[in-house]
C-alpha cells in the first residue's frame, strides 16, 4: 500500500471560529493535515521560522502585520511555500495588491467547502486558485487592460527603489525620504529620476497613481 504524502497547512486568521471550521474540513481529507494556527501576521513568520509548513491559509485583514505583507515575506524567505489569501473582499485592487504579494490563490469566506478543498488541491499541484465569484470581473478587466499589445509589463525595481517608491505614494517629501532612509536629498531625487524612467512616468501624481493602480505598492499611514 502507497503511503501517503502529508501536505501541512497552517492556518492564519484572528477569527478563531473561521480557523476550527477550516480545520474541521481540511480533517475530513487524509492527505491534508494542519499543523499550526496563528491569529496575525507577526505570529505567522514566528511560527514559520521553527516549523515547516507546504502552505498558508492566510486572511487578508490580520493585526500587526496585514496578509499582503505576510504573504509578501513568506515568499521573500519561504518561495515553496504555498499561499492561499482568504478573505471577504471581492474588490479587484485587493486582488492584485494579493497576487503581486506572490499569494498563489485567492478565495472569497462566503466561497463554498468544496471550493477550499479544490484551491487546495489546485494549489498543491502547483496550479493557481482565484474564487469563481471574481473570474467575471477579472475577465473583463484582463481584456481592456492587456488588449493592447503596447503596454509593457512593469521593469523589475530593486530594494531601494522600491522603499522610496513606498513612501513617495505614502506622501513624504524628498527631504522626508532622506531622513527616513538616511539619504542624502541628491541620492533621494536620483531614485525619484529612476523610478519614473523605469515606470514611463512624467511626474510624481502619474507615479503615485500607477503604483497604486498596478499593485506595486500598498499606500499605508504612519
Amino acid at each position: 500500500m502507497q503511503e501517503i504524502e502529508i501536505f501541512r497547512i497552517v492556518l492564519a486568521d484572528d477569527h478563531s471560529l473561521i480557523r476550527h471550521g477550516i480545520k474541521n474540513l481540511i480533517a475530513k481529507k487524509k492527505e491534508l493535515l494542519v499543523v499550526g494556527e496563528v491569529c496575525d501576521g507577526e505570529e505567522l513568520l514566528a511560527f514559520l521560522k521553527v516549523n515547516d509548513a507546504d502552505m498558508v491559509i492566510l486572511d487578508h485583514s490580520m493585526q500587526k502585520i496585514g496578509g499582503v505583507e505576510a504573504a509578501r515575506q513568506i515568499k521573500r524567505n519561504y518561495p515553496w511555500i504555498k499561499i492561499l489569501m482568504l478573505t471577504m473582499h471581492d474588490n479587484q485592487q485587493i486582488f492584485y495588491n494579493a497576487m503581486n504579494a506572490g499569494a498563489d490563490g485567492y478565495l472569497l469566506k462566503d466561497d463554498s467547502d468544496e471550493q477550499l478543498i479544490l484551491a487546495i488541491k489546485k494549489l498543491r499541484a502547483g496550479k493557481r486558485y482565484i474564487s469563481p465569484a471574481m473570474i467575471d470581473d477579472l475577465s473583463g478587466y484582463v481584456l481592456s487592460t492587456y488588449g493592447d499589445r503596447k503596454k509593457k509589463i512593469s521593469p523589475e525595481l530593486s530594494n531601494r527603489e522600491q522603499e522610496v517608491l513606498q513612501l513617495v505614494v505614502n506622501g513624504y517629501t524628498s527631504k522626508k525620504i532622506g531622513d527616513h532612509l538616511g539619504l542624502s536629498p541628491r541620492t533621494v531625487d536620483h531614485h525619484r529620476s529612476n523610478l519614473l524612467k523605469k515606470l514611463g512616468k512624467k511626474n510624481s501624481v502619474d507615479l503615485v497613481n500607477f503604483a497604486v493602480s498596478s499593485g506595486l505598492v500598498i499606500p499605508q499611514s504612519d
